[in-house]
């Protein structure tokens, strides 16, 4: 790279091959851009990461090499509930992930107690993001980001999207040289927060974070000072989410307690059954108050699913367990 100011997206009109034609959004890691490939014609979102800015030397060329590889492992994900990756690029020090662009929003906006969905939709949109990391999971993809910004839906058409897979390695790459914390503390299971090695069953601990909060609008462990939360997140037993919504069944309140158990082993196997008991609840819930629900669409499983085990062995819970989470 030559010498001199690095230009920013916002002050160029091309970004790789792709016109840029405006800004959709902002994250931790960078921007997010609406743009157009000349080629086809078709919008796409470019999610941007200056790695020039964060890195040099050694380590730059370390988070270039992952960057590429874990972009490109992404792009092999072929689920209809996983953000399509297209191309990976990089242009003066800035790595780019052009994916498809859809219409709709992501869930953040469904967390705030004003604008919850109806249970029923919760339960459709968290079965269909617990299909899609099932699926990356049997592909050996851990995610390590999942939080509601990272899910796209349009409701009326019935799409869910998990985006972002594999870009969360990126920002591990960097977090020691610029002493933030790029991820999402909330979110993290409590072996990420420890440094511990993950697996898939890291991104179950997130997606139960996830469904507590899109159906009470409250995370389960909060606090101000970021060393209290990370404490309580590690050591302390989460709530149960019927202590802020009473009405939700008790199976339901089981299946949460499970996913934010401190323990990987006592978590579900894997994201299939976290899919199939949410579809049971769901099917059992009865509502004629909120948004229609997302249609239910059963995705079909890999012909080796039945075979696969992306994980260790784990501990199956009885029915009958209370459902509370030990501490550390």
């Amino acid at each position: 790279m030559s010498g001199g100011a690095m230009p920013s997206p916002a002050e160029r009109s091309t970004l790789g091959r792709y016109r840029i034609e405006g800004q959709l959004g902002r994250g931790a890691m960078g921007v997010v851009y609406l743009g157009t490939d000349p080629r086809t014609g078709h919008r796409v979102a470019l999610k941007t990461m200056p790695l020039a800015r964060e890195l040099d030397g050694p380590e730059l060329e370390e988070a270039r090499q992952r960057f590429f590889r874990e972009a490109e492992t992404a792009a092999r994900l072929q689920h209809p509930d996983i953000m399509r990756v297209l191309d990976v690029d990089e242009d003066d020090g800035i790595a780019c992930v052009a994916m498809e662009y859809l219409s709709g929003h992501d869930l953040q906006r469904h967390t705030q107690s004003t604008q919850l969905l109806s249970v029923p939709t919760v339960l459709r949109i968290g079965a269909r993001v617990a299909d899609a990391l099932a699926y990356a999971h049997s592909q050996g993809v851990v995610h390590r980001d999942v939080k509601p910004a990272n899910v796209m839906v349009d409701l009326e058409a019935g799409v869910v999207k998990v985006t972002d897979f594999g870009i969360a390695c990126l920002a591990d790459a960097s977090q020691t040289r610029t002493g933030v914390v790029l991820g999402t503390p909330s979110f993290m299971s409590p072996e990420q927060l420890s440094g511990r090695r993950v697996d898939g069953r890291s991104d179950l601990y997130s997606l139960g974070v996830m469904l507590f909060q899109l159906l009470t609008g409250q995370l389960p462990h909060q606090g101000e000072a970021m060393a209290r939360l990370l404490h309580a997140i590690v050591n302390e037993p989460a709530p149960d989410i019927r202590s802020v919504r009473p009405d939700l069944p008790q199976a339901l309140a089981l299946l949460v307690a499970r996913l934010l158990s401190k323990h990987p082993e006592a978590r579900h196997a894997d994201g299939w059954q976290v899919a199939t008991e949410l579809r049971e609840v769901a099917a059992l819930w009865s509502s004629d108050e909120g948004p229609p629900c997302v249609p239910l669409v059963t995705n079909a499983l890999p012909s080796d699913a039945a075979d696969a085990q992306p994980f260790a062995t784990t501990v199956a819970l009885a029915r009958t367990d209370p459902g509370h989470n030990p501490a550390a």
